[in-house]
Order: C-alpha cells, then structure tokens, then sequence
C-alpha cells in the first residue's frame, strides 16, 4: 500500500486544512506513516507569513529530499499559492498546490495510486516527471503548468466556500480538534500577504458549523478550538448575516460541546456582547488572543490597522473586568518601516499598563506585494532584533505574573498525548499548559490546584515560534 506523511508549518487555519488533507488522502487508498523517511507521498502545508516561515519550508523539503529521494513532495499551503515558481525550482519537489486547489491533493495521490494497483509500480511512477492526472486534464478552469515540478494553482479570489475536515479523522485529532469556520480577509494590513493567498472572507453557515460541532463531539471531542483567518469577520458575508457570538450561542444551545474555545480575534470585533457570552458560561474558555501589532498610533496608520492604542486598551481592561482570569495574549510586530525608538516605546509603555499573559513577538519581515513592502526607512536589522528581545523579556515577565497569580487556584485542565514517564501534558481553560502527575490517557478532564511550583513551571503554548 503507498504511503504518506504530511507536516503543517502554518497557524491554527492551516491546522484544520492539514486535517482535511489527512483525511482525503486516507479515503483515497494511501496509508499514514509519522515519518517522512518512509513515505511515497510527503505533503508540506505551508506558511508564508514572514520570509522565515518560507525559509522554514525550502529547508523541509532539502531535508526530506535527502533523507527520501524517492518520495513524491507535495507543497501547498500559502506559500505555495504566493511563490509556486520558487518552490517547483526545488529538487525533489514533485508538485506545488496553491490553497486554490489543495482539495485535488487526494485525487492526484489517488490517481497514482490507482494506476499502482492496475500493475505500475509505484517505483516507476514516481520516475514519470510528465504524468498529469485525467482528471485534472479535463477541468478546463485549473491552471496547469510545468516545470521541474508540476503547478496547480488558481485564482484565490474565486473561492467561494470554507474546507472543513470531516469528524473523527484520524486517531488523536479528537483532543482539541481545530474546526475552520471562516477563511479568507478583507482586510489590507500594510505587512500582511494573507489576504492574497487566502481569498476573501467567507464563513461556514451556522446551521454546518453546529453540525460539524455535532460530528466532532459524537466523535469524542470534549473541546474544540473555532478558528479563522480573520474569525471576528465571520458571518459578515452571509444572507441573512450572523455573528461570532451568534454562532457561538447556537454551539452552546443546540450541542452538548464541554468546551468552546475561540482563537485570535481583532480588537476591533471584540465585542463587548461577547466578551459578555465568554463569562456567563463555563462552556467557553477564558482565552482571548487579540493581535496588537504596535502601541504608537502613527505606525498603526501606517500599518492600516483600523484601531488606535486608547481603543485597543479600553477592550483589553475591559476583558480583565469581565472575565478576570482569562488569558490575553496578542502578537507585536517590531521594526515596521519607519518605527522610530519613540513608536517602539510606546509599544512597550502599553504592554507595560495592560494585563497581558503572553505575546507572540514577530519581526518585521516584507512580503512581496503587500504596501509595507515599498516603503522606505526600513529599520536597520540590529534594531529590530534588540526590540524584539526587549518585548520577550517583557513577555516573560507578564506570564510570570500571571502565572503566579495562578497559584491556590482550582482549574479544570484537559489531558493532552504528551508527556514524560512520571507526568502528563494537560491544558487549562485559560491556556496555562500544566503538568499532571502521573501517565494519564489523553482527552480527560482533571480538576487541579496549582501550586505555586506546578504555576511557575506552567507555559503558554506557542510563545517561542516568533519571528
């Protein structure tokens, strides 16, 4: 039976992307293995939302190349869609997908596979450089090309509909799944390609997102994490509209969902009415993941970011007031074009005054296309990794706080597959990701008192993948 391995380089978007893929390639007669060393088919979905997320990407796939020369790479995800001639130039790249037809992955791995077991052998078929599947052949609005890889991609902007992973996919996603309610933006931040390789805003309707909670939970799922390329946009393009906190009533309303928890919102969609809805019920997570990007007004302007530092921080107190131990994370962006040392001091004298748990600190990186891109007075690369430790010394120093302000509490926590011999991962409701004593199954919920040795050696997950 062919094989394959994927890996997922992007945010909790592509999470649920990698998860559909996962799942479409099992349908279509291919085996799962955890290696990329032993599988015929290895699909990276990618990211490409700094220059180093892109790197991260070519250095996989030279990696995989030589480990596996005979495997057949396949890359898709954004970076993919932003760059797909980059990526084909790259020895042992076999095909490049953009996000515009990563739903025909299993039906070219699937085609290949078929032709296997009608008596080619998978050996040979990987050696045919010039092999196009049928079925992409006969649909006359796909853009194909050649080269030393194959090209599919399209045009993002005609997408009209959300990818959703069906339920119970594989053994382990049921813990925490990720479900994608809402792709695309309409937005046109200076510093972000996004929107470009990701399409316009576009929701699942209500009654499929209630549905696909049904699906997940019958599978076992006890929390489940809504995700979206700009989530606070969803329903906007809807007839009639709906809202985030109107779909996420009909969660709590019509399933029987233990856990809800809801991942990076704008601040200019943190609602006041759902800030509300999170702390009337203990179904909701006291999470809230509110990107920042700068405390200085003038590089909010020219970042495009339609909030200003005053706004931004009256709805961050104001989660503190409502839901006083929620965690509230946000992601900085250091060394914009033009950021002077007055504007970055303004960003630490914010984050100095707001009741943040943790950050998510990036550099500034310009991305082909986008209006950061062409503007001068670049700030020189010396600055900006000095601003960029500054702001995570800064962070660590707030999660401690915050960590330590744990300490006595009771938090329900729910158990995640890692772990240590004596000890197992689990993860509170305000995102404090907690060690248990001894080797417990994953997807099980424990109530525990933190002391103050368990709360200092608590993390927030994902604080180290900045830049």
């Amino acid at each position: 039976m062919a094989t394959f391995s994927i890996e997922n380089f992007g945010c909790r978007a592509t999470e649920a992307d990698t998860a559909a893929l996962r799942h479409g390639l099992l349908t279509s007669g291919l085996m799962l293995v955890h290696d990329h060393r032993s599988a015929d088919f290895v699909v990276l979905n990618t990211c490409t939302v700094t220059a180093a997320a892109d790197s991260q990407t070519r250095d996989a796939v030279r990696k995989i190349h030589h480990a596996n020369p005979a495997a057949r790479i396949i890359v898709t995800g954004c970076y993919a869609q932003r760059a797909p001639e980059e990526i084909a130039a790259l020895d042992g790249v076999s095909w490049v997908i953009g996000n515009s037809h990563q739903t025909e992955i299993p039906k070219i791995a699937g085609e290949l596979v078929a032709r296997s077991s009608a008596g080619v052998a998978f050996a040979a078929l990987a050696a045919e450089k010039d092999f196009v599947p049928v079925s992409l052949l006969d649909a006359g609005q796909m853009s194909l090309a050649r080269g030393p890889a194959k090209i599919l991609t399209g045009d993002i902007f005609a997408q009209t509909s959300v990818q959703v992973a069906p339920a119970a996919v594989v053994e382990g996603d049921r813990t925490r799944p990720v479900l994608k309610i809402q792709d695309g933006c309409n937005n046109r931040c200076a510093y972000c390609v996004i929107p470009f390789v990701r399409g316009r805003s576009r929701s699942l309707p209500p009654a499929v997102v209630v549905a696909e909670v049904q699906k997940l939970v019958g599978s076992g799922s006890r929390e489940i994490v809504l995700s979206g390329i700009n989530l606070g946009a969803y329903g906007r393009d809807l007839s009639p509209r709906a809202g985030l906190s109107d779909v996420v009533l009909r969660i709590l309303q019509e399933t029987p969902l233990e856990q809800l928890r809801l991942s990076s919102i704008e601040p200019e969609d943190l609602t006041e009415e759902l800030i509300s809805l999170v702390a009337s019920s203990d179904r909701l997570a006291p999470h809230f993941h509110v990107p920042l990007q700068s405390g200085s007004d003038r590089i909010l302007r020219a970042m495009h970011r339609w909030y200003r530092a005053d706004h931004y921080a009256e709805r961050v107190k104001r989660i503190r007031r409502i839901v006083p131990g929620a965690a509230i994370g946000a992601d900085v962006i250091v060394g914009f074009p033009g950021e002077t040392q007055e504007d970055f001091q303004h960003t630490v004298e914010l984050i100095e005054r707001l009741p943040f748990t943790y950050l998510h600190v990036f550099s500034f990186s310009a991305r082909p296309g986008t209006a950061g891109a062409i503007l001068a007075a670049h700030v020189p690369g010396t600055i900006i990794r000095e601003r960029a430790r500054t702001l995570r010394v800064l962070s660590q120093r707030k999660s401690s706080g915050f960590r330590a302000s744990q300490a006595g509490r009771t938090l329900r926590a729910l158990t995640l597959a890692g772990g240590g011999d004596t000890w197992t991962t689990a993860m509170t409701a305000n995102y404090l990701k907690i060690r248990i004593p001894g080797r417990l199954p994953p997807n099980q919920w424990h109530e525990i008192c933190l002391s103050s040795d368990e709360a200092s050696m608590a993390e927030f997950p994902g604080t180290n993948f900045q830049e």
